[in-house]
Protein backbone atom coordinates (compact mmCIF):
# COMPACT_ATOMS: atom_id res chain seq x y z
CA UNK A 1 0.00 0.00 0.00
CA UNK A 2 1.32 3.48 -1.07
CA UNK A 3 1.43 6.54 1.41
CA UNK A 4 -1.20 8.26 -0.84
CA UNK A 5 -3.80 5.38 -0.18
CA UNK A 6 -3.15 5.82 3.57
CA UNK A 7 -6.39 6.90 5.30
CA UNK A 8 -5.84 10.76 7.13
CA UNK A 9 -2.60 10.40 4.75
CA UNK A 10 -2.72 14.26 2.87
CA UNK A 11 -1.59 13.60 -0.94
CA UNK A 12 2.27 13.60 -2.11
CA UNK A 13 2.86 15.74 -5.07
CA UNK A 14 5.92 15.30 -6.90
CA UNK A 15 8.67 17.49 -7.07
CA UNK A 16 7.96 18.81 -10.18
CA UNK A 17 4.59 20.05 -9.68
CA UNK A 18 5.26 21.70 -6.57
CA UNK A 19 7.37 24.46 -8.30
CA UNK A 20 5.80 27.59 -8.51
CA UNK A 21 5.78 29.54 -12.17
CA UNK A 22 7.96 32.54 -12.51
CA UNK A 23 5.76 35.03 -14.01
CA UNK A 24 7.56 36.66 -17.28
CA UNK A 25 9.31 39.95 -16.33
CA UNK A 26 7.42 42.66 -17.41
CA UNK A 27 9.64 45.91 -19.08
CA UNK A 28 8.88 49.05 -17.34
CA UNK A 29 7.54 51.26 -19.85
CA UNK A 30 9.97 53.94 -18.73
CA UNK A 31 12.71 51.78 -20.15
CA UNK A 32 10.64 51.14 -23.22
CA UNK A 33 10.55 55.03 -23.88
CA UNK A 34 14.11 55.73 -22.87
CA UNK A 35 15.50 53.04 -25.45
CA UNK A 36 13.24 54.55 -28.08
CA UNK A 37 14.06 57.86 -27.16
CA UNK A 38 18.36 57.02 -27.33
CA UNK A 39 17.31 54.78 -30.63
CA UNK A 40 15.74 57.92 -32.37
CA UNK A 41 18.85 60.48 -30.95
CA UNK A 42 21.36 58.16 -32.49
CA UNK A 43 19.77 57.88 -36.06
CA UNK A 44 19.12 61.04 -35.81
CA UNK A 45 22.88 62.15 -35.26
CA UNK A 46 23.63 59.95 -37.91
CA UNK A 47 21.61 61.28 -40.60
CA UNK A 48 23.05 64.77 -39.53
CA UNK A 49 26.70 63.09 -40.14
CA UNK A 50 26.25 61.53 -42.84
CA UNK A 51 24.70 65.39 -44.63
CA UNK A 52 26.84 67.33 -43.19
CA UNK A 53 29.94 65.38 -44.27
CA UNK A 54 28.37 65.42 -47.18
CA UNK A 55 28.50 61.45 -47.26
CA UNK A 56 27.84 59.87 -51.41
CA UNK A 57 28.43 56.55 -52.35
CA UNK A 58 27.21 57.87 -55.87
CA UNK A 59 30.08 60.13 -55.69
CA UNK A 60 32.43 57.95 -54.93
CA UNK A 61 30.98 55.52 -57.96
CA UNK A 62 31.37 58.17 -60.03
CA UNK A 63 34.86 59.07 -59.16
CA UNK A 64 36.29 55.42 -60.25
CA UNK A 65 38.27 56.92 -63.22
CA UNK A 66 40.28 59.25 -61.41
CA UNK A 67 41.01 56.40 -59.14
CA UNK A 68 42.12 53.82 -61.94
CA UNK A 69 44.13 56.74 -63.05
CA UNK A 70 45.79 56.95 -60.02
CA UNK A 71 46.36 53.23 -59.77
CA UNK A 72 47.68 53.30 -63.17
CA UNK A 73 50.35 56.20 -62.19
CA UNK A 74 51.29 54.06 -59.07
CA UNK A 75 51.87 50.46 -60.39
CA UNK A 76 54.54 49.13 -61.13
CA UNK A 77 56.55 51.04 -58.16
CA UNK A 78 59.63 52.55 -58.89
CA UNK A 79 62.21 50.18 -57.17
CA UNK A 80 65.58 52.09 -58.00
CA UNK A 81 67.99 51.20 -55.40
CA UNK A 82 69.75 55.09 -55.37
CA UNK A 83 67.32 57.24 -55.49
CA UNK A 84 64.20 55.56 -54.01
CA UNK A 85 64.64 52.38 -51.79
CA UNK A 86 67.90 53.67 -50.10
CA UNK A 87 66.47 56.81 -49.01
CA UNK A 88 63.47 55.22 -48.14
CA UNK A 89 65.21 52.73 -45.92
CA UNK A 90 66.97 55.43 -43.94
CA UNK A 91 63.93 57.78 -43.85
CA UNK A 92 62.23 54.42 -42.01
CA UNK A 93 64.80 54.55 -39.93
CA UNK A 94 64.28 57.94 -38.52
CA UNK A 95 60.68 57.51 -38.09
CA UNK A 96 61.47 54.54 -35.91
CA UNK A 97 64.14 56.78 -33.98
CA UNK A 98 61.58 59.59 -33.81
CA UNK A 99 59.18 57.13 -32.08
CA UNK A 100 61.37 55.63 -30.17
CA UNK A 101 62.50 58.95 -28.54
CA UNK A 102 59.52 60.34 -28.47
CA UNK A 103 58.10 57.13 -26.28
CA UNK A 104 61.12 56.70 -23.81
CA UNK A 105 62.21 60.49 -23.35
CA UNK A 106 58.47 60.85 -22.13
CA UNK A 107 59.03 58.48 -19.39
CA UNK A 108 60.06 60.44 -16.31
CA UNK A 109 57.44 63.26 -16.95
CA UNK A 110 54.27 60.94 -17.83
CA UNK A 111 55.76 58.84 -14.38
CA UNK A 112 55.28 62.17 -12.58
CA UNK A 113 52.14 63.02 -13.80
CA UNK A 114 50.92 60.03 -13.09
CA UNK A 115 51.77 59.30 -10.04
CA UNK A 116 50.66 62.91 -8.84
CA UNK A 117 47.30 62.52 -10.74
CA UNK A 118 45.84 59.13 -9.25
CA UNK A 119 44.08 58.63 -6.52
CA UNK A 120 46.06 55.72 -4.88
CA UNK A 121 48.94 57.84 -4.81
CA UNK A 122 47.93 61.77 -4.83
CA UNK A 123 46.68 63.10 -1.06
CA UNK A 124 46.17 66.62 -2.27
CA UNK A 125 42.78 66.89 -4.28
CA UNK A 126 44.58 70.40 -5.52
CA UNK A 127 47.68 68.54 -6.80
CA UNK A 128 45.52 65.92 -8.25
CA UNK A 129 43.48 67.97 -10.11
CA UNK A 130 46.29 70.24 -11.42
CA UNK A 131 47.99 66.90 -12.90
CA UNK A 132 44.90 65.74 -14.16
CA UNK A 133 44.32 69.09 -16.68
CA UNK A 134 47.76 68.75 -17.52
CA UNK A 135 47.18 65.60 -18.48
CA UNK A 136 43.77 66.49 -20.48
CA UNK A 137 45.77 69.28 -22.19
CA UNK A 138 48.85 67.64 -23.22
CA UNK A 139 46.23 64.74 -24.71
CA UNK A 140 43.75 67.24 -26.34
CA UNK A 141 46.63 69.38 -28.38
CA UNK A 142 47.41 67.01 -31.35
CA UNK A 143 50.59 65.78 -31.64
CA UNK A 144 51.07 67.36 -35.28
CA UNK A 145 49.99 70.53 -33.52
CA UNK A 146 52.81 70.59 -31.46
CA UNK A 147 54.95 69.29 -33.96
CA UNK A 148 53.65 72.48 -35.88
CA UNK A 149 54.92 74.70 -33.10
CA UNK A 150 57.99 73.33 -32.65
CA UNK A 151 59.08 73.08 -36.56
CA UNK A 152 58.99 77.16 -35.97
CA UNK A 153 61.00 77.09 -33.00
CA UNK A 154 63.89 74.30 -33.77
CA UNK A 155 63.22 74.23 -37.51
CA UNK A 156 62.41 71.20 -39.88
CA UNK A 157 64.00 67.84 -39.36
CA UNK A 158 63.04 65.15 -36.56
CA UNK A 159 63.73 66.78 -33.32
CA UNK A 160 60.64 68.80 -33.86
CA UNK A 161 58.75 65.40 -34.14
CA UNK A 162 60.40 64.20 -31.53
CA UNK A 163 59.41 67.19 -29.07
CA UNK A 164 55.83 66.57 -30.18
CA UNK A 165 55.75 62.95 -29.43
CA UNK A 166 57.51 63.80 -26.03
CA UNK A 167 54.40 66.07 -24.70
CA UNK A 168 51.76 64.23 -26.68
CA UNK A 169 52.77 61.20 -25.11
CA UNK A 170 53.35 62.04 -21.92
CA UNK A 171 49.53 63.65 -21.39
CA UNK A 172 48.56 59.84 -23.00
CA UNK A 173 50.96 57.51 -21.10
CA UNK A 174 50.54 59.75 -18.12
CA UNK A 175 46.82 58.87 -17.98
CA UNK A 176 47.33 55.44 -18.76
CA UNK A 177 49.16 54.60 -16.19
CA UNK A 178 47.10 56.26 -13.73
CA UNK A 179 44.35 54.36 -14.35
CA UNK A 180 46.79 51.19 -13.94
CA UNK A 181 46.96 52.62 -10.83
CA UNK A 182 43.77 52.91 -9.48
CA UNK A 183 42.98 49.93 -10.69
CA UNK A 184 45.38 47.79 -8.58
CA UNK A 185 44.20 45.96 -4.98
CA UNK A 186 44.04 49.11 -2.81
CA UNK A 187 44.33 47.06 0.17
CA UNK A 188 48.02 47.18 0.43
CA UNK A 189 48.08 50.72 0.36
CA UNK A 190 45.19 51.42 2.72
CA UNK A 191 47.29 48.81 5.11
CA UNK A 192 50.64 50.74 4.73
CA UNK A 193 48.60 54.63 5.22
CA UNK A 194 47.00 53.17 8.68
CA UNK A 195 50.99 52.32 9.33
CA UNK A 196 51.58 55.81 8.94
CA UNK A 197 53.42 55.76 5.40
CA UNK A 198 54.10 58.41 3.30
CA UNK A 199 52.79 58.63 -0.23
CA UNK A 200 56.68 58.45 -1.55
CA UNK A 201 57.01 55.27 0.81
CA UNK A 202 53.41 53.93 -0.42
CA UNK A 203 54.37 54.86 -4.19
CA UNK A 204 57.95 53.30 -4.45
CA UNK A 205 57.42 50.34 -2.36
CA UNK A 206 53.95 49.16 -3.13
CA UNK A 207 52.33 50.93 -6.15
CA UNK A 208 55.22 50.87 -8.86
CA UNK A 209 56.15 47.48 -8.00
CA UNK A 210 52.89 46.07 -8.58
CA UNK A 211 52.07 47.30 -11.86
CA UNK A 212 55.01 47.32 -13.22
CA UNK A 213 54.04 44.65 -16.00
CA UNK A 214 50.90 47.11 -16.92
CA UNK A 215 53.20 49.86 -17.29
CA UNK A 216 55.50 47.99 -20.18
CA UNK A 217 52.57 46.59 -22.05
CA UNK A 218 51.08 50.18 -21.82
CA UNK A 219 54.72 51.59 -22.85
CA UNK A 220 55.09 48.98 -25.64
CA UNK A 221 51.46 49.73 -26.93
CA UNK A 222 52.41 53.59 -27.03
CA UNK A 223 55.64 52.96 -29.00
CA UNK A 224 53.54 51.16 -31.61
CA UNK A 225 51.11 53.92 -31.83
CA UNK A 226 54.21 56.60 -31.60
CA UNK A 227 56.11 54.83 -34.40
CA UNK A 228 53.02 55.24 -36.97
CA UNK A 229 52.24 58.59 -35.32
CA UNK A 230 56.00 59.64 -36.50
CA UNK A 231 54.67 58.83 -40.13
CA UNK A 232 52.29 61.51 -39.74
CA UNK A 233 54.62 64.01 -38.46
CA UNK A 234 56.77 63.72 -41.44
CA UNK A 235 54.41 65.30 -43.69
CA UNK A 236 54.55 68.76 -41.80
CA UNK A 237 58.35 68.48 -41.83
CA UNK A 238 59.54 66.48 -39.28
CA UNK A 239 61.37 64.13 -41.57
CA UNK A 240 61.44 60.42 -41.88
CA UNK A 241 59.53 58.19 -44.58
CA UNK A 242 56.46 60.55 -44.13
CA UNK A 243 58.58 63.63 -45.26
CA UNK A 244 59.27 61.41 -48.57
CA UNK A 245 55.85 60.40 -49.35
CA UNK A 246 54.71 64.17 -48.86
CA UNK A 247 57.34 65.11 -51.26
CA UNK A 248 56.49 62.51 -53.59
CA UNK A 249 53.16 63.14 -53.70
CA UNK A 250 53.72 66.73 -54.30
CA UNK A 251 55.66 65.96 -57.79
CA UNK A 252 53.30 63.62 -58.71
CA UNK A 253 55.60 60.63 -58.46
CA UNK A 254 52.99 57.68 -57.14
CA UNK A 255 54.93 55.15 -58.14
CA UNK A 256 57.89 56.65 -55.83
CA UNK A 257 54.92 57.02 -53.44
CA UNK A 258 53.24 53.54 -53.15
CA UNK A 259 57.24 52.68 -52.78
CA UNK A 260 57.23 54.47 -49.35
CA UNK A 261 54.15 53.28 -48.54
CA UNK A 262 54.74 49.47 -48.78
CA UNK A 263 58.08 50.40 -46.66
CA UNK A 264 55.72 51.83 -44.13
CA UNK A 265 53.91 48.76 -43.99
CA UNK A 266 56.16 46.26 -43.63
CA UNK A 267 57.84 48.74 -40.47
CA UNK A 268 54.51 48.97 -38.95
CA UNK A 269 53.71 45.35 -39.15
CA UNK A 270 57.38 44.26 -38.01
CA UNK A 271 57.30 46.92 -34.55
CA UNK A 272 53.39 45.49 -34.24
CA UNK A 273 55.14 41.59 -34.11
CA UNK A 274 58.03 42.48 -32.01
CA UNK A 275 55.66 44.51 -29.46
CA UNK A 276 53.94 41.34 -29.09
CA UNK A 277 55.78 39.06 -28.87
CA UNK A 278 57.35 41.45 -25.73
CA UNK A 279 54.09 41.69 -24.06
CA UNK A 280 53.36 38.25 -24.37
CA UNK A 281 56.73 36.99 -22.83
CA UNK A 282 55.73 39.53 -20.24
CA UNK A 283 52.53 38.04 -19.66
CA UNK A 284 53.82 34.36 -19.59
Amino acid sequence: MSLNTLPGAAPVVPSSERRLAVPPKRRALGSTVTALVVIAALVAAHVWGWNTTEFSLTQLAAGWQGMVGFLSDAFPMDLDWETVVLPGLQACGVTLAIGLMGTTLSIPSSLILAVLGSRATSRNPVVYQVARAIMSFFRAVPDIVFALIFVTAVGLGPFAGVLALILHNTGVMAKLWSEAMEEMDQGPVQALRVAGASSAQITTHVVIPSVIPQFTGLLLYRFDVNVRSSLVLGLVGAGGIGFLINQSISLFKFDQMMTYIFMVLILVIAVDVVSGMIRKRLNA
